[in-house]
């Protein structure tokens, strides 16, 4: 078998342009010894809540836990219903679940794979307590019209930002049917995922655009008694050591994380231009093959994957060509949520997340990827 000659991601190029800063903030971090709640985790969370706008930025140690302690500051638990997407990693429904509510899906968009709101209001009864969209991929979900239905069935909001670190909500939303009115877009519009609903949860998990180098996530909001319950969730359900107030968790970024992240934050934006960069670049050679749906190079995507779809029964043989000849590629995600063995039976297949579940197929993305490789993958992929 052939070695990967050009892999689904390389952190390598990243790592070349920081490393001398990400060495010397390692050192800075083995001096201090304070490896649990060091300054650099204040200080990160207060560097994320510059950049996003937000009032409070709560470090935790991932992105799931981030969803968790996110749900439970907002009250979800015990016998709630929390409407979310089927086709997201995991980590969405397990969150919800975990908590104690039931995850109750609503198909998605096939343009921007994200939940369609127009499928939400069908899903909501008296035990829907929240609304949990994805941004998936990079890409912001429709939330001017989301924002609207949440608001009118007093519901509270929980976006799972794990693949949109960067990513901005500017209203050209590819599901817009004009139910969301311009006071509402008018209003979001430019706003960071995570900021525009009552919690935002991030991940930087390594392959994250911005990544640690190990687990690690953040959960943001604007509300004071939702950052007091997640701060307190995280270390044990305490305000003060030893005097536990709630069953909370151990759930800390570690400090050399948040001091790896520091260094790359104010690389985001550039990097993030690189991913768009790329994803131009391959719509573009990609833009007559037959048998393909390219994504949307939507306003504020940030394309922590990119992602085609092959038509027509395709996609594992795509796959497996491309595999043969050295490029690597990935499928996020075969088998929706709902339909994962651990709700095995228990919720009816969805038309769209079930079709994209085998058409998808995300191919190698990152910053610096050159014009070269990108043309060798959109080669292969016109040849099959």
């Amino acid at each position: 078998m052939n070695n990967m000659k050009i892999p689904v991601l390389d952190l390598r190029p990243q790592y070349e342009q920081i490393k001398d800063e990400v060495q010397e903030a390692i050192q800075r971090v083995l001096e201090s010894g304070q490896f649990i709640m060091g300054p650099d985790v204040k200080l990160f969370e207060e560097d994320v809540a510059a950049y996003l706008g937000v009032k409070h930025a709560i470090a935790v140690n991932s992105g799931t836990d981030a969803l968790v302690i996110g749900l439970r500051a907002l009250g979800i638990g015990e016998g709630d219903e929390v409407i979310t997407t089927p086709f997201s990693f995991f980590a969405t429904a397990e969150s919800i679940s975990n908590v104690g509510a039931k995850p109750v899906f609503a198909d998605i968009d096939p343009r921007s794979f994200n939940i369609d709101p127009k499928e939400i209001k069908g899903k909501i009864t008296p035990r829907t307590k929240a609304i949990m969209p994805v941004h998936l991929y990079g890409q912001p979900a429709a939330m001017g019209q989301i924002m609207e239905i949440a608001q009118e069935h007093g519901l509270k909001t929980i976006e799972d930002c794990a693949q949109s670190f960067g990513a901005r909500y500017w209203g050209t939303c590819s599901s817009c049917d004009g139910h969301c009115q311009e006071t509402t877009r008018a209003s979001l519009r430019g706003k960071f995922t995570g900021t525009i609903g009552d919690v935002g949860a991030y991940s930087f998990f390594p392959s994250k655009n911005l990544g640690a180098y190990g687990d690690g996530g953040m959960v943001v909001t604007n509300d004071d008694h939702v950052a007091e319950v997640a701060r307190m969730l995280r270390v044990h359900g305490a305000k003060k050591k030893y005097h536990n107030e709630v069953l909370g968790y151990n759930s800390r970024l570690d400090t050399l994380q948040a001091a790896i992240l520091r260094v790359k934050l104010p690389y985001l934006e550039q990097w993030n231009e690189g991913r768009r960069r790329v994803a131009k670049t391959y719509n573009e050679l990609l833009a007559d093959v037959v048998g393909i749906i390219n994504p949307e190079l939507a306003d504020g995507h940030v394309f922590h994957q990119y992602t085609i779809r092959v038509l027509n029964g395709k996609r594992d043989k795509v796959q497996k060509y491309l595999g043969e000849q050295g490029i690597g590629s990935m499928i996020y995600y075969p088998v929706p949520q709902d339909q994962l063995p651990v709700y095995q039976g228990q919720y009816p297949k969805m038309p769209v997340s079930n079709l994209l579940g085998t058409e998808v197929l995300s191919l190698p993305i990152w910053p610096e990827l050159s014009y070269q490789n990108i043309e060798k993958v959109t080669n292969l992929i016109q040849k099959i």
